[in-house]
């Protein structure tokens, strides 16, 4: 299925289920990059919005870039209290946006699905000289005991091109790099975590865009499997799941 049309059936599970970001990213853009309310952030694959939030709560002007409708829309409905967000309709390799109008161009769990070079060309227009780009990725751990190795061996299992899409995102750490090279890139790790019942659980699981969609064939047996997981993990009626967020922060050539 072409990338930006994964999450069309999943939005609802996606809004409610998915992990948002630790604060912490705030704190450290404003310690080490100068964030203040003043610059203006291009949110490319903005999705639903939950990177988008972040900055607006801060007091920025956001651009909230995302080709998909469902998700552009489900962005819009969930962003609407604020008058400094601003949606469009369009791709990270071209956002539409104006030459060098961005501060910082940020991406929350979707570089992986963008095209590099033409990404890359199309983020060095839109910077601002001296301006960053801010690589988010919420990366579930995978131990292999216990629930988190039981919750793994279940995606792969029953997903559809799970393999696939976790070995596009293994090497999203050498892709970055190759984004931002020759310039350096720093990389920064926070702990997170979700506390699931059974129905938010189920609702994490169906947010993926690699695994059956509800009615789908196998969606029914990965369910049920999924209950038992939960039946033999679960403490206090919930399991948690956690996740290390990664964080990469770079300029592209020539500053932009």
């Amino acid at each position: 299925m072409e990338s930006t049309q994964r999450f069309s059936v999943r939005v609802e599970n996606y809004v409610r289920h998915r992990p948002g970001y630790p604060r912490e990213i705030l704190e450290l853009l404003r310690e080490r990059y100068g964030l203040t309310r003043d610059p203006e952030i291009a949110d490319v694959g903005s999705g639903t919005g939950a990177l988008a939030r972040m900055f607006l709560e801060n007091g920025n002007r956001v651009y909230g870039v995302e080709p998909n409708a469902e998700m552009r829309w489900a962005g819009e409905r969930l962003l609407a209290a604020f008058p400094r967000f601003t949606s469009v309709e369009a791709t990270a390799e071209a956002t539409t946006l104006p030459d060098r109008s961005a501060d910082f161009v940020t991406a929350g769990q979707a570089f992986h699905w963008f095209d590099p070079g033409p990404a890359r060309r199309e983020f060095g227009r839109i910077l601002k000289p001296g301006g960053r780009v801010v690589l988010v990725w919420n990366a579930r751990r995978k131990e292999r005991t216990g629930f988190l190795g039981a919750y793994e061996r279940l995606l792969e299992t029953h997903g559809t091109d799970y393999g696939e899409v976790n070995h596009g995102r293994r090497g999203s750490a050498g892709k970055t790099k190759d984004f931002f090279a020759p310039m350096p890139v720093e990389e920064w790790t926070f702990g997170n975590a979700q506390r699931l019942d059974l129905a938010g659980l189920k609702g994490r699981v169906l947010s993926s865009s690699y695994v059956p969609a509800e009615g789908e064939p196998g969606c029914a047996e990965m369910l049920a499997d999924l209950e038992d997981v939960f039946s033999r993990y679960q403490d206090g009626g919930a399991v948690t799941v956690r996740y290390d967020t990664r964080v990469y922060v770079g300029m592209l050539r020539d500053g932009r």
